[in-house]
């Protein structure tokens, strides 16, 4: 069953900051008990799945992880007898390690075990005892791994760990502001959808390199969202509304 209480996402500032040490679309987070073969016991960490990636903070507002463990070889995730009650205890079999992993509670352990299989099996699971709406999420990753695996083959490996501005985005001023992200119009959605803390506004690469746009979150009668493009013209910015708005710089926006 999945999870009643899902733990709540970083901190916006913390997101943000997280962006710029990888550009590896997150798929899921929580607290995980961890013991690699170098431990001498399990360590309390705030972990975050991107792509077939485990990255491991200190805490929940740590900007930057401690450790991380490449999961695109793993050779088969193994259920271990827990003697704490309610408990979830897995292994992680690797070439050159295993490790070993525990959760609060049983119920985010399937959802760790879900979420793990799926992007490096690139299957959704059937033996995990998840919630339909669960089910489905897992299913949404599955499609986003599956495009980013094949994105990667196309693009240099150098450009994969970390997206770099191009073209236009040379000349804006830096830092960019907190509300910007290298995401896509799809995964602009999600967060503002999954993660409230992230606020309304997401500003983001347009979809020609060039351009910008806007994912907003409305709540008027229900939560809306929808995107407007942001064009750079001369030393301004225009938001491509039904009365298109002027403004001198992306911060304004």
């Amino acid at each position: 069953m999945m999870a009643k209480n899902p733990p709540k996402p970083a901190p916006r500032r913390i997101f943000q900051e997280r962006l710029k040490i990888t550009a590896l679309p997150l798929y899921f987070e929580g607290f995980l008990l961890v013991k690699r073969s170098e431990y001498q016991e399990y360590k309390h960490y705030w972990t975050e799945l991107r792509g077939t990636t485990l990255f491991f903070y200190s805490d929940k507002k740590s900007p930057t992880y401690v450790d991380k463990l490449d999961l695109i070889d793993l050779t088969c995730l193994t259920d271990q007898n827990s003697t704490v009650k309610n408990c979830a205890k897995f292994t992680l079999v690797l070439p050159k390690e295993e490790v070993q992993l525990k959760t609060e509670n049983t119920e985010s352990g399937e959802e760790w075990r879900g979420f793990i299989l799926t992007v490096t099996e690139l299957s959704v699971p059937q033996h995990v005892s998840l919630l339909p709406g669960q089910v489905i999420r897992l299913r949404e990753v599955l499609e986003r791994e599956r495009k980013r695996r094949i994105e990667t083959e196309q693009t240099p490996s150098s450009a994969v760990e970390k997206k770099e501005p191009t073209g236009d985005y040379a000349d804006v001023l830096s830092p960019m502001p907190a509300c910007f992200y290298t995401v896509s119009r799809k995964e602009a959605t999600e967060m503002l959808e999954k993660n409230p803390s992230l606020g309304n506004m997401i500003l983001r690469p347009g979809s020609d390199s060039k351009s910008y746009s806007i994912t907003i979150r409305q709540e008027i009668d229900m939560p809306r969202i929808k995107h407007y493009k942001v064009m750079s013209v001369a030393k301004n910015y225009t938001i491509e509304l039904e009365k298109p708005v002027t403004l001198p710089n992306l911060f304004s926006v």
